[in-house]
């Protein structure tokens, strides 16, 4: 099969390599759609450690299952496996398995190729009339939507109810969609590339400005950043919500001193559980996410060049998604 192969830093070949074979309790998914996240272009950068050359990238994807007693199905994939056994996992909380791994970690490669094989537990029926490039969105949109349930389990909309998400990307738009999904309307985006940002106001009809100084009930760090976790230290209220989704950075922004004395809350927030899924998926199918049509079709060929627009940042649209078969 063909399959996008990550060779270094800031160096992708599309290239054959052995096709999958499902295991017990498998299946082979033929891989119809795949999302560029921002942690595979944290690999391409030589910035992510848990991803070293050679690999396949990818985890968010949809596609057709290929064999067996689901053969035909379609579906879309979790990529979060944990070890189901441990007292996370009985809580129902999986993100926080010890074991937890997503495919696109060795020993188990992604999905930027024509098929990937994947526990059924995994795999998400997706109605017919549900685009699988859109189906594909569901990975991402768990991520936002766990963060999103996080932080207004927290927060006191007594003292206020707006929310600030820093980054328009793919999980800042999704942390968007998801906040007002789950009731809280008044969100706005802070993004400052141009481009991206008139994407999001015409494109997704989104608030969006390059920078605020208004303070809010809530502030999501799409980004995780130092910079950007200072503006979330400033922009939040006292008794207010910071949620912490991005991964770029390891220190420093947070103002500790300020956060103590106004009780603002912190809350750091990794992929998702089970649920948060699934239900996902069905906001996803019901249309509570909106039409969610704001990626942009590259083919697998094209992957190397995606992955060079993304890092010189002349991208408008929050998500590419890299079809295999084109």
């Amino acid at each position: 099969m063909r399959a996008l192969v990550y060779e270094g830093v800031e160096t992708l070949s599309v290239r054959d390599v052995a096709k999958p074979e499902a295991a017990l309790e498998q299946s082979l998914v033929r891989v119809e759609a795949s999302g560029i996240c921002g942690s595979d272009m944290h690999a391409y950068l030589g910035h992510d450690a848990r991803r070293p050359a050679p690999l396949i990238l990818g985890h968010e994807a949809a596609g057709v299952i290929e064999g067996g007693a689901r053969d035909g199905e379609r579906v879309t994939i979790n990529p979060l496996v944990s070890c189901g056994v441990c007292a996370a996992c009985k809580a129902g909380r999986q993100n926080l398995c010890p074991e937890r791994m997503i495919i696109s970690m060795p020993p188990r490669e992604g999905a930027f190729a024509q098929y990937v094989a994947m526990h059924n537990d995994n795999l998400i029926p997706v109605p017919d009339d549900v685009p699988l490039a859109k189906a594909a969105l569901a990975e991402p949109l768990s991520v936002s939507w766990h963060s999103a349930k996080l932080g207004l389990a927290s927060l006191d909309q007594a003292l206020g109810d707006n929310a600030l998400v820093v980054g328009g990307g793919a999980i800042g738009l999704a942390a968007a969609l998801a906040l007002k999904a789950q009731g809280l309307e008044n969100v706005t985006i802070a993004e400052p590339n141009d481009a991206r940002r008139a994407f999001l106001i015409d494109e997704c009809g989104q608030q969006a400005v390059p920078s605020s100084s208004t303070q809010y009930a809530m502030v999501v760090d799409a980004v995780g950043y130092s910079a950007t976790r200072a503006i979330a230290s400033e922009r939040c209220i006292p008794g207010g919500v910071i949620v912490h989704i991005g991964l770029g950075e390891d220190m420093g922004g947070l103002d500790i001193r300020r956060m103590t004395l106004q009780e603002i809350t912190f809350i750091g927030t990794y992929t998702y559980t089970r649920q948060d899924f699934r239900d996902t998926c069905d906001a996803i199918f019901d249309g509570s996410l909106g039409p969610l049509d704001w990626t942009e079709k590259r083919g697998l060929d094209a992957g190397p060049q995606a992955f060079a627009d993304l890092r010189a940042g002349h991208v408008a649209a929050p998500k590419i998604i890299l079809h295999p078969w084109e």
